[in-house]
């Protein structure tokens, strides 16, 4: 039997490691058209790679999934997170979860996770080809016959798993498969204001990031970048908001709560209590609500309070504006920024077209498809990683 993998990435190389260790005699090869194997591993959580996320029930994750969800609660009652905790543990890889429960090796090394992968395709006599690109994908009296800028495969099952590829989905196209529309998902907020000008690696544990007009709206922690705005809050945010955000042309106005969850009432409240308590301190040398320093001088400044201005001569007025800044600060998006490595997709080809208890094509027997050439992503939080995972071993179990 002969198995072609096509994509070096999480859902192919899994895949093939799987298919390779239940079947010693079948000739699995895995073709990537690059010179780099498993790059989003090695990127992923900043290097040390966020392979998966502490929740374990199939309830917990589906929510995390905004094209997907509840259609793949099957599919982790089969491979959960758990199992794929075990599945590194028992080649002698140990993860660890974060408060946030996304889950890393507890070497805190993306290469760690490669390491593993290439150990075991080695292993079990995975043959890996690399910059072999995919030119054209038919089938011929049941065989398949994968072409090449160099070759030509003969195969009799083929999975692709070639991630968010444009070349992959036209070919895909090529063979009726429906696909749908396809917009940027995981990106970063592009603002160009004057109170985070030179602010850049300033973060905040847990603030709310609301689209105005909308009804989107994520919570979490928040970074100040070179460009904008990024972390968890602002990624969470534009994939649940993905399609929204393209028909918006990534132009749109966001309000910010800084504080997290405190209302506005609730943020005027403290404030007044600390000017009753400390009269005579200077606004700008006392942070209130544990914000950055540096950024509490930004907005009080914005708020034209001097910097000898003690709590009891707050005025109405900047009281006011300031809890305005804290609660509801808004600013302008003006576009967008991702990761050229971690970019993730929004669409694919349709769920309708695979049977999602095996991941093989409904019209085209013995063609499987994995990961992000599927209508699936998810939020950030290792939970993408898990769809690969999961895909890649139902498929492993029905080859």
């Amino acid at each position: 039997m002969k198995v072609i993998v096509i994509g070096g990435g999480a859902a192919g190389f899994f895949a093939a490691i799987n298919i390779a260790e239940k079947h010693p005699n079948y000739q699995v090869t895995i073709l990537e058209k690059s010179s780099k194997l498993l790059a989003k591993v090695k990127v992923s959580g900043g290097g040390r790679c966020n392979v998966t996320n502490a929740r374990t029930k199939p309830s917990e994750l589906v929510p995390f999934y905004p094209r997907g969800n509840k259609k793949l609660h099957p599919l982790f009652k089969k491979f959960s997170s758990s199992d794929m905790v075990a599945w590194l543990n028992q080649r002698g890889v140990e993860t660890k979860a974060e408060g946030d429960l996304r889950m890393f090796p507890v070497t805190d090394d993306s290469q760690t996770i490669i390491d593993c992968f290439l150990k075991e395709a080695k292993k079990h006599g995975v043959t890996i080809q690399q910059n072999e690109a995919l030119t054209q994908l038919e089938q011929r009296d049941g065989e398949w016959m994968v072409h090449t800028k160099a070759t030509t495969y003969n195969a009799d099952k083929v999975i692709v798993a070639t991630g968010s590829s444009t070349a992959t989905w036209k070919l895909l196209e090529n063979l009726e498969l429906e696909l749908t529309d396809l917009v940027p998902s995981l990106f970063t907020f592009n603002i160009t204001d004057s109170r985070l000008q030179d602010l850049q690696g300033i973060s905040f544990d847990h603030a709310q990031v609301k689209v105005t007009g909308t009804k989107l709206e994520e919570s979490g922690p928040l970074l100040i970048t070179h460009w904008g705005l990024s972390g968890p809050a602002v990624l969470k945010l534009s994939s649940r908001g993905a399609y929204k955000l393209a028909e918006k042309k990534y132009q749109f106005d966001i309000l910010i709560n800084f504080t997290g969850t405190l209302k506005s009432d609730e943020i005027r409240t403290r404030i007044m209590e600390y000017a009753a308590a400390n009269p005579k301190r200077k606004v700008i040398n006392y942070p209130l609500f544990e914000l950055p320093k540096r950024f509490w001088e930004r907005v009080t400044s914005h708020c034209e309070i001097g910097a000898e201005t003690p709590f009891m001569e707050l005025s109405k007025k900047h009281l006011n504006k300031l809890v305005e800044e804290l609660g509801q600060g808004r600013y302008e998006v003006d576009g967008k920024s991702t990761f050229k490595e971690e970019f993730v997709t929004a669409g694919g080809i349709k769920l309708s077209e695979v049977d999602l208890s095996t991941f093989e094509c409904k019209r085209f027997p013995n063609l499987y498809l994995a990961g992000e050439v599927l209508d699936i992503d998810a939020l950030t939080g290792g939970f993408n990683f898990q769809a690969c995972w999961s895909a890649g071993w139902v498929i492993s179990k029905c080859i």
